[in-house]
């Protein structure tokens, strides 16, 4: 029988047949999660390229900690997968001391969220200079704050899935997006800049 037809497996059955020597297994597994993974390391790097790389280095990682066997059967292959994904985030991002990005899926700029719509009048450059200028207070917020931001918006998932991402409860990944929106706010406010 040709694992890669039956998508009936569950991920648990997949990582065993994986471990007996079943490498079609595997392929089932990241042709399942693969979309879903790709997009959000691509949501947080935004580059093409940047983000192929850290995709292979996340299977890469996932096949070796299976094999090691650092792979609990929980059920929950995707909240791990996507654990090891966005640490490998985190570490491109420290490497490379790069701002985290802030732009939404649908190509708007998180910043339109938090300052209200931008009407059709407001200059090009002066709505770019806002952006620019709220992106520089976007990653002055805390690292923890920074990144349940960025998970939300660019990720769109849910308070759960952060929460299982980043290894803290829905309420401390709550608590860290509503900080983090009171301090951008704030930082707003003592800049006294004008969002329209």
């Amino acid at each position: 029988m040709n694992i890669l037809k039956n998508n009936l497996s569950t991920d648990a059955e997949l990582v065993h047949l994986f471990l007996q020597g079943n490498n079609s297994a595997l392929e089932q597994l990241i042709y399942r999660y693969k979309d879903k993974i790709y997009t959000s390391i691509y949501m947080l790097v935004r580059d093409k390229y940047i983000a192929e790389d850290l995709f292979q280095d996340a299977f890469l990682k996932m096949i070796r900690n299976i094999r090691e066997g650092n792979y609990a059967e929980q059920g929950k292959f995707l909240p791990w997968a996507s654990r090891i994904a966005h640490n490998l985030c985190m570490d491109h991002f420290r490497r490379t001391r790069t701002k985290l990005p802030v732009t939404l899926a649908s190509g708007e700029d998180i910043m339109e969220l938090l300052a209200g719509s931008e009407s059709d009048n407001t200059p090009k450059i002066e709505q770019r200079q806002t952006e620019q200028c709220l992106k520089k207070l976007l990653v002055q917020l805390p690292e923890e704050q920074r990144e349940v931001i960025v998970l939300r918006v660019y990720g769109d998932l849910s308070f759960k899935e952060i929460a299982e991402i980043t290894s803290v409860s829905i309420n401390t990944a709550l608590g860290r997006m509503r900080y983090g929106l009171i301090n951008l706010r704030k930082m707003i406010g003592e800049r006294e800049l004008v969002l329209r």
